[in-house]
């Protein structure tokens, strides 16, 4: 692979290049910018390597980009998303979201870690294979899609109406990884699902004088109340029955886990935080983050918070929280125990708007593809990557992967600083450049 690797060197500033036009585009699946001008873009690049590419349109939701490219062995699937996460608060980038910036050897812009970063890396590795090594020993597959940050809420759709694309890969590249604090690298064989709702509760017609207090509704308590009933000062989900379906992990996946280095100290130094919840730590740390369920407020919003003082009795209040799930709790249950569970309180004035879930995934750690994953690894880093089981984050593996009997392993170019869904995301070029090169070896390893 020295030729691959010199054509990448010798390309650096191109293929850099390449990937700051990506991050300039805006593609913001929550509010709907940009997605069709980025896929357009994903689409262009397929092109150029000599795949065949289109866009498949999905009613309702952003179009999925979808590449072919090689004519034999076994075929790679490789899935990425081409949306990313909404830059606010605007304020806390040191230089703008959509304006990347390199400093001390980083590229900041928002996206860039997840998931453009990942996704052009693997274009360009192919060009650098097409280069120097000749054909393609693998059949690669391209699925690019641009709702990934909003739960993926039309990849199922698009699964069932192309399933006869899709059905028949021997294993899929997930999208996302990184190292580890210890600057370890990672490799992921599944993750958690996901559910996510809004709980919103109205009062009064307009916002009062707060001196009404005494004799109107205040929906921001209402909320607050009802949300104190989703978890115990003990940090336990109290949720009626949502603890009941958590099905304990297979053995296999707990070995795994078993083998996690866990670098506690320095985690918490990079969180800014001196312990853990309940002061969890070691293997009991591990095995909360990857095996059992969570529920999250993510954000709440009601009133005035803007400078100052405004006395004001909120005429409405709105909670976001998203739940992760674990086998046995899929989003359909999730859903219907959340809304159970609040309408025994009394609190069936509270609207439950879903914004989309994704069942959990989990393929196995020893697969072709996950074994070729970690020889491309070890070449690349020079040290055995450390596995696991599933991510504690979310996704639409199931879908794509469990659904179709197709295994997955999820590598990437981000870092324990990576600030991911953060004001300042950024990757370290160095971790780019290596990204390139793990492609290289995982399509050599895995064609033969």
């Amino acid at each position: 692979m020295d030729r691959f690797n010199q054509y990448v060197e010798a390309n650096a500033d191109r293929f850099v290049g390449e990937l700051i036009s990506l991050a300039r585009q805006p593609s913001i699946a929550a509010q709907g910018i940009g997605l069709r001008e980025t896929a357009e873009m994903v689409r262009a690049r397929l092109e150029r390597l000599g795949a065949t590419a289109r866009l498949i349109e999905v009613e309702g939701g952003a179009p999925v980009v979808f590449g072919e490219l090689g004519d034999r062995g076994p075929t790679l699937m490789i899935y990425n998303h081409y949306d990313v996460q909404p830059p606010e608060p605007l304020h806390l980038w040191t230089t703008p979201a959509f304006e990347p910036a390199i400093r001390d050897g980083k590229l900041y812009a928002r996206g860039v870690a997840d998931n453009k970063g990942n996704t052009m890396a693997r274009l360009q590795a192919v060009e650098a294979w097409l280069a120097t090594q000749g054909d393609l020993p693998v059949r690669l597959r391209w699925v690019v899609e641009g709702e990934e940050e909003v739960g993926s809420v039309h990849l199922e759709s698009f699964v069932e109406a192309n399933e006869g694309l899709l059905r028949g890969a021997d294993g899929c590249l997930w999208e996302a990884g990184s190292r580890d604090v210890a600057e370890r690298p990672m490799l992921t064989c599944g993750l958690k699902g996901i559910m996510y709702v809004e709980l919103r509760v109205r009062g009064a017609s307009r916002d009062l004088h707060s001196s009404t207090a005494t004799i109107v509704p205040n929906p921001a308590w209402r909320l607050v109340w009802a949300l104190s009933t989703l978890k115990d000062e003990h940090d336990r989900i109290t949720i009626d029955g949502y603890l009941d379906h958590v099905a304990p992990p297979p053995s296999e996946a707990v070995a795994v886990a078993e083998q996690i280095p866990f670098d506690e100290a320095a985690l918490k130094q990079s969180y800014g935080i001196d312990q853990f919840i309940n002061g969890v730590t070691g293997r009991e740390a591990v095995y909360k983050n990857l095996f059992m369920p969570t529920c999250t407020i993510c954000g709440l919003d009601s009133g005035y918070t803007g400078e100052g003082s405004k006395t004001v009795l909120p005429s409405q209040a709105m909670a976001k929280v998203d739940l992760r799930l674990v086998p046995n709790l899929l989003p359909d249950l999730a859903l219907r125990l959340l809304r159970e569970h609040l309408d025994r309180r009394g609190f069936t004035d509270i609207e439950i708007i879903d914004r989309g879930g994704e069942p959990p995934a989990r393929s196995p750690v020893d697969s072709k593809v996950a074994l070729a994953a970690r020889r491309a690894a070890e070449i690349v880093y020079n040290q055995p990557p450390v596995v696991y089981p599933n991510m504690s984050g979310s996704g639409p593996q199931y879908y794509l992967c469990d659904h179709l009997g197709i295994p997955a392993v999820s590598s990437g170019c981000g870092y324990s600083g990576s600030n991911v869904h953060a004001p300042d995301e950024n990757i370290r070029l160095a971790d780019y450049f290596d990204h390139i090169r793990f492609m290289g070896e995982l399509i050599r390893a895995f064609g033969a």
